[in-house]
């Protein structure tokens, strides 16, 4: 199959091109800088210059491809505060791409988070593949891209823990939350910390993307989570130990504060089950669970 792959010098790309070569697939990935260019090419996949705001090149890329695997999205906006313009990118791309692979029966997959299931009023329980919100930001995308199953596109969101985690993770939410440790002398949860976050080792994810593109049935909500949920206390005190830092409780009202644009979403309590997922694909992760990969040390590695 010829994919065409957004985000695939980045993060989860960097696992997910080379899983796809290695099954056989022909990669294409769209890059936006020279950097990037040569990343992708360095992994023995095509390279495409564009960006998420050429929609005209999205289109023309996507027709020409026999399934796409949408990755990127404008992370940049969300250290600046401008979320929105990052959401709205976002779903303009998905629908390019969607007008390219309309009627084709061809694989769109895209991305989406299990943060977005506290829109859907999931309280007390795990969340689960069939729980969704009626709409907000990236919910929109995700619920658009569900309903393409009825215009012909086999089509499938993938929603992604808070943390993906592995050496591969260089800018990731785990990052995020050591150098603000590092930078405010604490690592810190929010009241008892007892709100858990799931996650997935980085591995695990690229692998459970391909068998999506393979496999997944039109209008799949798939969950690519390893762990349900780990207390963030937990988190935070396996930061704080492997850091030499205190470890400290903050109140809810100064988690903005300290956390910037985390600051909503630290104290949200996500428990997320992915046991349809790891049913419908026969995916099982096999990787070390973010704790150990904490504990490990490479995220503490100061260059």
């Amino acid at each position: 199959m010829r994919v065409l792959v957004t985000g695939a010098s980045g993060h989860i790309g960097s696992a997910l091109v080379p899983e796809l070569l290695q099954a056989g697939h022909q990669v294409e990935g769209l890059a936006r800088s020279d950097d990037s260019a040569a990343k992708i090419a360095a992994a023995g996949a095509e390279v495409r210059r564009g960006d998420l705001d050429d929609l005209d090149g999205l289109r023309e890329a996507a027709a020409a491809a026999d399934g796409v695997i949408h990755l990127a999205f404008k992370h940049e906006h969300l250290a600046t505060g401008d979320f929105a313009a990052a959401v709205a990118a976002d779903l303009a791309a998905v629908r390019a791409f969607a007008s390219a692979l309309d009627g084709t029966g061809k694989p769109l997959i895209t991305t989406s988070g299990t943060l977005m299931l506290s829109l859907a009023g999931v309280t007390g329980r795990p969340g689960t593949e069939t729980d969704f919100a009626p709409g907000g930001p990236r919910v929109d995308a995700e619920n658009f891209v569900i309903a393409l199953a009825e215009r012909g596109v086999r089509s499938c969101a993938v929603r992604l823990p808070p943390i993906v985690h592995s050496s591969l993770d260089h800018h990731g939410f785990a990052h995020i939350l050591i150098d603000i440790a590092r930078r405010t002398g604490a690592s810190a949860y929010v009241g008892d910390g007892a709100n858990r976050w799931p996650s997935v080792h980085t591995l695990d994810a690229a692998r459970a993307y391909r068998l999506a593109l393979e496999n997944a049935p039109a209008g799949s909500r798939l969950h690519v989570v390893a762990e349900e949920g780990i207390a963030f206390r937990d988190i935070a005190a396996s930061i704080g130990r492997k850091a030499a830092l205190p470890v400290t409780s903050i109140a809810a009202q100064d988690a903005a504060e300290r956390f910037a644009f985390l600051g909503g979403l630290v104290g949200v309590d996500n428990p997320t089950s992915s046991e349809v997922t790891r049913k419908l694909l026969g995916w099982e992760p096999e990787h070390p669970g973010l704790i150990e990969d904490l504990e490990h040390g490479h995220y503490f590695a100061q260059g």
